[in-house]
């Protein structure tokens, strides 16, 4: 930690100390986590921000649960389900359970959550997460069937993940603006209040059903706090004004492991930083030229970023998967070697000797986006950071008027990779390169029920994007968490903490 970092620290921590502290604590049983983002909308279907997903599977529950430990599908709010043909699904309901504002829970709701959700008027956010289903058909009222436009052989696993139920009387009564404020689910902790701006509120639902397979909470009590301030964020760590964090640069976790009342550990995500080239199809843009985008694939030190920067068992990566995700065939994808020498030469070719400027834009790791920029700006690439928050760079992008983009994408813990290149490249609101080719090789992966078929597709989708430089995926995020001593925490690859799994000692 540098001298200036260590004095900005330690002046936060003195005036934080001085503060009335919050109800943390296990003294308190609240559960004070603290995170950079806030979602611009705590419903599920409505943001894709990672925060966004802690609190989804906190108070709301899926039909279907993937065991973190073993990978294999345990029921959760349908019991049993049954493939009737490769585009039809049915499935047996859970009786007996209630949402947070007792509405009981059957077939309704489930056909309103996906009906609604495919609808355009919806707003879903990642439509790809939804757009596999065609319609959802109530046979009684705890049986379901749901009929998929095309086989779709990762619908299971989608099913675990981002797709919660909704109380269809509520939320038709309220509508999202009103669901947004007050939303109700039926997971192990229930929404008592929305903060914008602050963070959102949470109480342990004491008549959450028996059967879960994810247990029954033991913490009364959960706080999120949005926190922009990283050192603001450690400093309430160490006042105790905070439970919980994440993301902690790596030089301050070793800094926070010497402190007795704190407990650090951290390892590799499936989570993938990459630069998204978003005007390369602008009239004008340097970008429209694919020895730019291959300059600036070779200008960009992945191993610096990976071991100095990132740490914590991050990789360098080309594709736009993670590696474990099935259909991450990456035997074709360029492995673009920094090469600055190399990035001089192609911009030369291309008509720019000289470099030239562009914005970069970044909502997170501003240190790591300026190392990038350093990078592109030793190649020529006169790069310019704009720094902004998630909601807003997402609205700039979606309206044109983005060069570059620094972001990340944890493919929503789904481990099957259209949950992340199919985002990004199969022609939904996010492509903007709109490659036909692309698309028929990724519609054919996501439909086949062959698997072979599914990975030979993926591996010349991910092949294609890779010669054209369509992107510059980077590495892969190590996640550093740091909590209080006496809080019992399990961390996970998919970078999901799991807080009803938590518990004081």
């Amino acid at each position: 930690m540098t001298p200036q970092r260590t004095l900005c620290w330690a002046a936060s921590l003195t005036l934080l100390c001085c503060a009335t502290p919050a109800l943390a604590g296990k003294a308190n049983d609240t559960l004070v986590y603290a995170s950079d983002s806030e979602p611009e909308n705590v419903s599920p279907y409505h943001n894709n921000l990672r925060e966004g997903v802690i609190l989804a599977h906190l108070a709301w529950d899926t039909l279907i649960y993937r065991n973190p430990q073993t990978n294999e599908y345990e029921p959760r709010l349908a019991t049993e389900w049954e493939w009737v043909d490769d585009q039809t699904l049915d499935l047996e309901l859970r009786e007996g359970v209630t949402f947070h504002n007792g509405e009981s829970f059957n077939a309704d709701d489930v056909v309103f959550t996906f009906n609604y959700a495919v609808s355009p008027e919806s707003r879903v956010v990642t439509r790809q997460n939804v757009d596999w289903i065609e319609s959802a058909e109530k046979l009684d009222e705890y049986h379901v069937r749901l009929h998929l436009k095309d086989p779709f052989p990762a619908a299971l696993e989608y099913l675990s993940g981002p797709m919660p139920i909704y109380p269809n009387e509520y939320f038709q009564e309220v509508g999202i603006e009103g669901f947004s404020r007050e939303p109700v689910g039926t997971g192990p902790y229930r929404i008592t209040e929305v903060r914008p701006g602050d963070g959102v509120s949470l109480t342990r639902f004491d008549d959450y059903f028996e059967d879960s397979p994810i247990g029954q909470p033991s913490i009364g009590n959960i706080e999120f706090k949005a926190i922009a301030d990283e050192d603001s964020r450690m400093a309430q760590l160490m006042s105790g004004q905070v439970d919980w964090i994440w993301r902690v640069p790596p030089d301050q976790a070793e800094s926070l492991e010497r402190m007795p009342q704190l407990t650090v550990l951290g390892d590799e995500t499936m989570r993938v930083g990459y630069i998204s080239l978003d005007s390369a199809q602008r009239e004008g843009s340097p970008l429209n030229d694919l020895r730019v985008r291959q300059a600036i694939n070779h200008a960009i030190n992945r191993e610096a970023l990976s071991n100095d920067l990132v740490r914590g068992g991050s990789q360098p990566l080309f594709a736009p998967c993670f590696p474990t995700q099935f259909g991450c065939e990456t035997d074709d994808v360029i492995a673009y070697e920094y090469d600055p020498e190399k990035a001089r030469e192609l911009l030369a070719e291309a008509g720019y000797p000289d470099g030239f400027n562009i914005d970069l834009h970044a909502y997170r790791e501003r240190d790591y986006a300026e190392a990038m920029i350093g990078d592109l700006r030793a190649v020529g690439i006169n790069a310019n950071l704009r720094f902004m928050t998630s909601p807003a760079l997402l609205e700039l992008q979606r309206s044109d008027r983005t060069d570059m983009a620094f972001k990340a994408w944890g493919s929503f813990s789904i481990n099957d990779v259209s949950a992340f290149v199919g985002v990004y490249f199969n022609g939904g609101v996010d492509d903007f390169w709109r490659d036909e080719q692309v698309h028929e090789w990724l519609t054919t992966a996501d439909t086949s029920v062959d698997s072979e078929v599914r990975k030979d597709n993926y591996r010349q989708a991910l092949a294609r994007i890779s010669e054209q430089a369509y992107w510059a995926p980077l590495f892969s995020y190590s996640t550093f968490y740091a909590h209080t001593a006496d809080l019992d925490f399990t961390a996970y690859p998919d970078e999901l903490p799991r807080f009803y799994e938590a518990a004081w000692k």
